[in-house]
């Protein structure tokens, strides 16, 4: 009897723009460094300004103009969003695929993005307005272990960071859901799914003075290294166990932009 030997081809990574890992390392660099600045008590008189001209031009509906569009950055709507579009695509082709990268994307953003708020330990702009009620200049620092957990995790903010990975989620499942209809996302739409919520949410959530300015710049450059982590893993091509329903490769996610 003749032994047949199945050959696998190497899992490689997918592309990303820009190319290479020398812009993963600079968005890294950029992060510790914004990270240093504000730990060595700089940058403060930037953050401060920002928040006292957003609280000193914030009419009552401007104020919920920004209020309800900051509802795009939603951590758990999203998650459920993007959950649920897996499972959706995952019954259509009969595949646990499409269930990989919102189950992938939920453990990476808890594993970072919450432990650095808590590490860093950084009061909220409106923790001087409302409880704690934190003398203006305590508002800035970080690493304030002595507050309770619940008034020292705006550093970075969560809600830029979520918006940038979640919404790339979403960009990817709908691309895949139309995929299995014949159909293709148009590569502009694609842009404006992944690029204009998390824009929103950057400067809502900072004209509200619910983080500082540099809370949501280390937000973005956080978010803007997760998506790049996930965008690069080849999740048509991921080995799995046989026994898993629809464990062979797929071409749900190769056009993916």
């Amino acid at each position: 009897m003749r032994e047949t030997t199945e050959v696998r081809q190497a899992v490689r990574l997918r592309p990303v723009r820009p190319a290479g890992w020398w812009y993963d390392a600079l968005l890294l660099v950029a992060l510790v460094g914004l990270t240093v600045a504000l730990a060595a008590d700089q940058l403060f008189g930037l953050d401060r300004a920002v928040a006292d001209w957003a609280e000193a031009h914030r009419p009552t509906a401007a104020y919920w103009v920004a209020r309800v569009l900051n509802l795009l950055g939603q951590g758990t709507p999203l998650t459920l969003i993007a959950a649920g579009l897996g499972v959706l695509v995952a019954v259509r082709v009969r595949s646990v695929r499409p269930v990989l990268p919102p189950v992938v994307a939920f453990v990476l953003t808890t594993f970072t993005i919450g432990p650095l708020k808590v590490w860093t330990a950084r009061p909220a702009p409106s923790a001087s307005i409302k409880e704690p009620f934190l003398p203006p200049e305590q508002t800035l620092p970080l690493f304030q272990e002595h507050l309770p957990l619940r008034f020292a995790q705006s550093y970075p903010s969560g809600h830029v960071a979520n918006a940038i990975v979640w919404y790339g989620m979403i960009a990817l499942l709908l691309g895949a859901l139309l995929r299995t209809y014949g159909r293709e996302l148009p590569p502009r739409l694609v842009l404006a799914v992944r690029a204009l919520p998390p824009l929103i949410v950057l400067c809502t959530t900072t004209y509200l003075g619910w983080h500082w300015l540099t809370d949501s710049v280390a937000g973005l450059l956080l978010g803007l290294l997760l998506d790049r982590l996930l965008r690069r893993v080849p999740w048509d091509d991921v080995p799995l166990p046989g026994r898993l329903p629809g464990s062979r490769r797929t071409a749900l996610f190769t056009s993916a932009t």
